[in-house]
Order: C-alpha cells, then sequence, then structure tokens
C-alpha cells in the first residue's frame, strides 16, 4: 500500500471515530445502551482523539522506522481538524433529540 492510500485510510479512520460517539448509543461500549449525556460524548470523543493520534503514529513508526518530533501546533492543528471531522455526527445528535422531545429547530436548550 503506498504512502497516500496509507493516508487517505487514517483520514476515512479518523471521520469514523470523531463521529462514532454521536452516533452510539453506548457509553465507551461497555455500558448498557440509553441516554448518553453530552458529557459522556465529549469524554468518548476525547479519548477516541487520542486513539486516532496513536493509530497514526504506530502507522508512521512502522513506515519510516522513526517518527518526527512535532511542536504543539500540530496537535491543536490535530485537535481542531478531528472537532470539525466530529461535526455531522454532533448535528445528527441535536437534530435527533430535538425531533425525539417535538421541539422546535430554534430552541437553545437541544443539548441538555
Amino acid at each position: 500500500m503506498s504512502a497516500g492510500n496509507i493516508t487517505w485510510l487514517l483520514i476515512v479512520v479518523a471521520v469514523c471515530l470523531a463521529n462514532f460517539p454521536w452516533f452510539y448509543g453506548r457509553f465507551l461500549l461497555f455500558m448498557r445502551p440509553g441516554r448518553k449525556k453530552v458529557w459522556m460524548c465529549l469524554l468518548e470523543w476525547l479519548i477516541l482523539y487520542f486513539l486516532a493520534g496513536f493509530l497514526a503514529l504506530g502507522v508512521e513508526k512502522k513506515m519510516q522506522g522513526e517518527t518526527h518530533a512535532q511542536d504543539w501546533e500540530f496537535y491543536a492543528v490535530t485537535f481542531f481538524l478531528f472537532v470539525v471531522f466530529a461535526f455531522p455526527g454532533f448535528i445528527f445528535r441535536a437534530t435527533r433529540r430535538q425531533e425525539l422531545r417535538g421541539q422546535s429547530k430554534n430552541s437553545s436548550n437541544f443539548l441538555l
């Protein structure tokens, strides 16, 4: 597999991991399905951010034999890129909850 294909594969995996907490009803794959609170989704999302980072680090080490040292800017960009990747799942959860409650779409308490 070429480096370009692996890069795209990592991006697809990161998008899936970023949206996973918003679509899946269980907290950390273990707790019973139910009403997952927003803080649980955010905690799970943060754990999956680090998991995606470790996966990318492992792939880089396997491909090149060593990893490049990164400054804080790299981690800030990857964090906010992961935020952007999670946007579709967040919007899906927000609109689905509004539909379940029967509220209007202009409501400001859709995350409660």
